[in-house]
């Protein structure tokens, strides 16, 4: 059987083939070393500060996708819920709190293989995920932290689709 998905040459670091994908977006990065690149994303709700990070020793590349909040201590409880409320909805990542920066932020992990870097269009999907999973569940961390809602609440109205046009 062949595999639909292409991979870049054996040679090419999976940080490289993010580095491209960001160049041609003109996005603001900078790549801390041979396994770290961070990147900052303008999106619809606010500053998301992409990170990735790959391990040659478990052949994974890492994104995180950190929103622009804080998380006051005495709100981690109903956060926490939140999360766990939002992570039952996913299909590919999750969403955690980095409690050392008080962040929420989207993470997920892909295999690539020893020696073998991702394709272009394999991180554009990784990168397209993490940002579309950010912006939806916005405004369910904006009703816990600021909107004085439960986390069950906040999570039920970021879900609500809305149909036509007003």
């Amino acid at each position: 059987m062949r595999s639909a998905v292409e991979f870049a040459s054996e040679t090419t670091h999976p940080l490289d083939v993010v580095e491209e994908i960001v160049s041609a977006n003109e996005w603001s990065f900078d790549r801390q070393g041979d396994d770290e690149l961070s990147v900052s994303v303008t999106g619809g709700w606010c500053e998301y500060q992409l990170g990735f990070s790959y391990s040659d020793g478990q052949g994974a590349l890492q994104i995180a996708c950190a929103y622009d909040i804080r998380v006051a201590k005495h709100k981690f409880d109903p956060v926490y819920l939140l999360l766990g409320l939002i992570n039952e909805r996913m299909w590919l990542g999750h969403f955690d709190l980095w409690s050392e920066e008080a962040m929420p932020m989207f993470r997920h992990a892909v295999l690539v293989g020893e020696g073998v870097a991702p394709t272009a269009r394999q991180v554009e999907e990784l990168i397209d995920i993490a940002l579309h999973e950010c912006e939806r569940f916005y405004p369910a961390f904006q009703y816990v932290l600021w909107g004085g809602r439960t986390p069950t609440e906040a999570i039920d109205a970021a879900m609500l689709e809305t149909v036509g046009e007003a």
